[in-house]
């Protein structure tokens, strides 16, 4: 899971490494890094491997600034805001990020965290606002590069991309900013847990529906891939979902 900070164009701090002008939360001392506006060609081109038919490119526009979590919401970061931690990989520690969290989850965490920090505003990122912050100005499967390789994500490495020789699996999360940041300073973009958005599925202009409305309804996007799945699944235009309601 990856926050988004409220949109203020005033920077509060600044810390030294991302290249990008990062506030604080004051109460959880979370970082946000500054995403300008600009546009991004969302969707992957034909020639990508293993791209699914759904991810037909089309352009979209980011038409305002906003704050993103340079990292996934740590369990000590959901702790401080919630009192419990509701993880299966506890033992990973505290710099670990959150998991087994609902979409429900989520948004309890959220209203929480407004409800205890002089910040308000939090949101989760939509589904453009993620892909475009994982692309960083790049255009190729994972931003700047056509290789994802076990030294550069967290990710099942018995899978790897495109004919990439096999890597490590350490079968489990890692502590956020494990490894390097991408262009814009926001780390774990490919691989270590899934990340909610707060978009519902819908196809992409041109794009048919897998299945049929009562699909679509109660499904949320996910993006981002895990520690669990292949490298094709850290893709930046990697389109996922699952649901948040019960069935």
């Amino acid at each position: 899971m990856r926050i988004a900070g409220p949109c203020v164009l005033v920077v509060s701090a600044l810390l030294i490494g991302t290249g990008r002008p990062v506030r604080t939360d004051p109460f959880t001392g979370m970082p946000f890094a500054r995403i300008d506006a600009g546009s991004l060609l969302m969707g992957t081109p034909p020639s990508e491997p293993q791209r699914e038919a759904q991810e037909v490119q089309h352009r979209v526009t980011i038409a305002r600034p906003f704050y993103l979590g340079i990292h996934e919401v740590t369990q000590g970061e959901w702790t401080k805001v919630m009192g419990s931690n509701p993880s299966h990989f506890q033992t990973c520690g505290a710099a670990c990020p959150v998991e087994n969290v609902s979409y429900l989850d989520v948004l309890a965490f959220i209203r929480a965290l407004d409800a205890r920090t002089s910040w308000k505003g939090f949101r989760l990122p939509t589904e453009a606002e993620w892909e475009y912050a994982c692309r960083a100005g790049g255009t190729k499967a994972f931003g700047a590069s056509d290789a994802l390789t076990t030294a550069d994500a967290n990710f099942d490495g018995d899978y790897p991309y495109a004919g990439a020789p096999k890597g490590l699996n350490p079968a489990l999360p890692l502590p956020v900013g494990s490894f390097r940041p991408n262009a814009w300073g926001l780390f774990d973009m490919s691989g270590n847990v899934w990340e909610w958005t707060s978009d519902d599925y819908a196809p992409y202009p041109g794009a048919t529906a897998p299945d049929s409305p009562a699909f679509i309804s109660g499904r949320k996007i996910i993006r981002g891939g895990s520690w669990l799945f292949g490298a094709d699944s850290a893709r930046c235009g990697l389109k996922a979902w699952t649901r948040f309601l019960p069935e």
